[in-house]
């Protein structure tokens, strides 16, 4: 075995290191080629040992969250995957503090059953709260920057830093941590009391909506394309007749033209190109740039 696996099996649990791992395992998209390392991380201490360990060995490293923002590449990702398993939720009287690993939508059913508001927009968003930080993630007139305190984060040298609200640069879908090699530990939101049944109903409402517009019957990622600025990018879609267009096994989706769905067992390449083919054509019609939401990696 080599220097690198013999390295982190002296510090981390060996069922925590999985050697050449199909990451389609590991996204929503269900696509993804194999990844040399895929690393299970359980606190801090190991995530610094971890890239210590992958910066001395020049290997290439991804942090994912629950992978439903992400497309993997058909010949997989050269180098390591790491899993934050960052689960712990602290609550007190005047805010919440997650873990980055924690899923969005636990969160919220959480803060909502002890009758705290304004996750109630946020919990049928996918993923978990470092991926929901990162892309300020939001839904129904919400966002994560409404509601959030701050951020600590691993910065570029392996130093613990936290960060205020106002420091994320917060944008539509995207803050600081876009573009930068920052690793998200935690973040802490405010607490504010509402009506516990009310905001109940409001969540409940949200995910019948979701369920009756978006195809969350096959595998996605998500939106595909970004919010247009002057325009509905679905309803452009929609327009230039691509509604239910396949290459391969990746579909415009017939209910919400937003979204490429895995339609037939689809490769990575499949998306792409359709993404690329939906992009000519709006520009053609509308002469409109669709910008993708999805993040892509691999080869």
């Amino acid at each position: 075995m080599n220097k690198f696996y013999n390295e982190l099996i002296q510090k981390l649990d060996k069922k925590d290191i999985i050697i050449d791992e199909p990451m389609k395992k590991h996204t929503s998209f269900k696509i993804g080629g194999n990844a040399d390392y895929f690393i299970y991380v359980r606190n801090v201490e190991e995530l610094i040992f971890i890239i210590d360990r992958l910066k001395e060995n020049n290997i290439n490293y991804y942090i994912v969250g629950n992978g439903t923002n992400l497309l993997v590449k058909d010949n997989g990702f050269r180098g390591a995957i790491i899993k934050l398993m960052f689960n712990e939720i602290k609550f007190t009287d005047n805010k919440i503090t997650a873990g980055a690993g924690v899923s969005l939508g636990t969160l919220t059913r959480k803060a909502i059953n002890k009758g705290i508001k304004g996750f109630e927009n946020l919990g049928g968003i996918p993923g978990t709260i470092g991926g929901a930080v990162r892309m300020n993630a939001g839904a129904y007139g919400s966002e994560i920057k409404d509601i959030l305190i701050e951020t600590k984060y691993l910065d570029e040298n392996r130093k613990i830093k936290i960060i205020s609200n106002k420091e994320h640069n917060f944008t539509y879908r995207n803050s600081i941590f876009g573009g930068k090699n920052f690793i998200i530990l935690e973040s802490t939101f405010k607490v504010e009391y509402g009506n516990k049944e009310e905001l109940m109903s409001i969540l409940e409402t949200n995910m019948k909506k979701r369920l009756s517009a978006q195809p969350l019957d096959k595998p996605n990622a998500g939106s595909t394309f970004k919010r247009g600025n002057g325009f509905i990018t679905a309803k452009l879609i929609d327009e230039a007749g691509l509604k239910g267009y396949k290459i391969g096994g990746a579909e415009i989706s017939e209910k919400h033209a937003g979204f490429v769905v895995n339609s037939n067992n689809a490769k990575a390449e499949d998306v792409i190109n359709l993404i690329k083919y939906t992009k000519e054509k709006i520009k053609d019609k509308f002469n409109v740039d669709l910008e993708t939401e999805m993040i892509v990696i691999g080869e």
